[in-house]
């Protein structure tokens, strides 16, 4: 069902400084940063409004984390996965080679998902959250096009 390792999702409060100590104190490399807002990070995450920039870091083209900072956490009454955007590890990413496989036999085993598969705005990934046993985040990804 799993396919490889993706990465783990931190929420940092000052990425200027999360930065420093990922890339230059620990030697990570940034592989990719982007801004991401409107309905498909929205949806994804069962948020509203939602617009958070993401680094990816890693060394070659390996990702080993994500940090992520949000311009505007969720209010406090939001009654949806507002866990998601607190700060520390939020989400463990797995690829996997069918997402609608994989998204079906999950749910059949009563697992609870944020949402249905959505495709990327870029059409790169094909992306879902659910929860495991104790609560936490997992991310599945089914990548489309290149690697």
């Amino acid at each position: 069902m799993l396919t490889e390792f993706r990465h783990i999702g931190i929420v940092v409060n000052d990425l200027d400084v999360s930065l420093h100590f990922y890339r230059d104190l620990l030697g990570l490399k940034v592989l990719k940063q982007m801004e991401e807002g409107g309905k498909f990070i929205d949806k994804v995450l069962g948020l509203q409004d939602i617009r958070v920039t993401t680094v990816k870091m890693g060394f070659g083209q390996s990702t080993l984390i994500e940090l992520l900072y949000y311009h505007r956490l969720p209010r406090k009454d939001e009654n949806s996965i507002k866990g998601i955007c607190v700060n520390g590890l939020t989400h463990i990413a797995f690829t996997v080679k069918n997402l609608e496989e994989t998204y079906g036999r999950l749910k059949k085993h009563g697992v609870g998902f944020v949402s249905d598969p959505e495709i990327s705005p870029d059409r790169y990934a094909k992306v879902t959250f659910c929860k495991d046993p104790e609560g936490n985040f997992i991310e599945l990804v089914e990548v489309l096009n290149g690697k």
